[in-house]
């Protein structure tokens, strides 16, 4: 009844040990892209820092970017098309994961990508330290596009919150689950990102390699806690593997839905609320069966085995004992079916 009351609502839990065990979660990490954001960032600025203009530079930035499956590198490309630039081949493309990419036109090499990917290549720009910081605190990803030798723009993408997601970490505060949010985006478009959802600030995990999300868990984990993750990506499934308990969006990528122990076909965060809520009336349920049916047995038995014969000269009927063992059956079922007019 509750795998059934589930799927009515569009939330596909897998296995009975998922629908038992979520009742347990402690904490949950969210994945911040396509989770608790729409998935879909938009370009909200492309600044050239350098001797080209901002439409130079942004096409050679989607040139490269054109060559990679992420929801930033795809904002970039969309907005070089809507403006109607004309991309360029480029060559020897290589992708660093949750870094960026890398390539060549023209003889020359380029890089565009996080933070951390500039630091690696040793490409300076704390000259444009203020300008960055003041775009991250808006929420935006910052993007940096630069050569071997120096910083050549500044491009901005953001992703707007879901409209569900602050009320469903509300929610998930409500029922005493504690709530982190894990990304690969530097800690100031993190923060800025969680204080508009209602996460607390030392509850972010920022810049984290798609490699390193399962450590988060084991960590948490190993302080003792039941955790969740809710995640979309291919670079999720080993975290949501790793969790007691992983929940995929619906309309994540198929490695993600396969990794994880419940789906959430309508990719609402507020549904991961309902599966929990599921779980605990479910098990909630089970011990009222449980007592109803040791109940039964345990007056049923004894009496049956003639234990008040000597004093009272009683036995039970087979008739009667049919009839209790009948009922034993029976309330267990009505009450387990009770569950289909549960509130979520």
């Amino acid at each position: 009844v509750g795998t059934g009351l589930g799927a009515e609502k569009g939330i596909l839990i897998k296995s009975a040990t998922a629908l038992e065990q979520a009742k347990k979660i402690q904490a949950i990490i969210l994945d911040k892209t396509g989770t608790i954001t729409n998935g879909k960032p938009v370009l909200t600025a492309a600044k050239s820092v350098a001797d080209m203009s901002d439409a130079d530079m942004l096409t050679l930035a989607a040139s490269i970017e054109k060559n990679s499956k992420h929801p930033l590198a795809e904002a970039i490309v969309v907005h070089a098309k809507a403006q109607k630039l004309s991309l360029q081949s480029v060559e020897a493309v290589e992708e660093s994961p949750g870094n960026g990419l890398s390539g060549a036109s023209s003889g020359a090499q380029y890089f565009v990508g996080t933070r951390k990917f500039m630091e690696r290549e040793g490409v300076a720009f704390s000259s444009h330290l203020a300008d960055i910081e003041k775009q991250e605190d808006e929420g935006n990803t910052v993007m940096f596009f630069a050569n071997k030798t120096a910083l050549l723009g500044i491009i901005s993408v953001a992703d707007t919150a879901k409209e569900t997601s602050a009320t469903a970490i509300k929610s998930f505060a409500d029922l005493g689950i504690a709530v982190y949010m894990i990304t690969g985006d530097n800690e100031r478009t993190a923060k800025a990102v969680a204080r508009g959802v209602g996460i607390a600030e030392e509850n972010v995990f920022a810049q984290v390699l798609p490699e390193e999300k399962s450590d988060y868990v084991k960590k948490l984990q190993a302080e003792g806690l039941t955790v969740g993750m809710v995640g979309d990506g291919i670079n999720d499934a080993p975290a949501l593997t790793q969790a007691n308990i992983g929940i995929a969006i619906g309309a994540g990528t198929d490695v993600a839905i396969e990794s994880a122990d419940i789906v959430l076909m309508k990719s609402d965060l507020l549904d991961a609320i309902t599966a929990i809520k599921l779980s605990r009336q479910t098990m909630r349920n089970i011990k009222q069966n449980l007592f109803f049916a040791f109940g039964y047995n345990s007056a049923g038995i004894p009496i049956a085995a003639g234990v008040l014969f000597p004093v009272f000269g009683f036995l039970l009927s087979p008739m009667i004992a049919a009839g209790a063992m009948a009922a034993s059956s029976i309330s267990v079922v009505l009450n387990a079916l009770r569950l289909k007019r549960t509130k979520l």
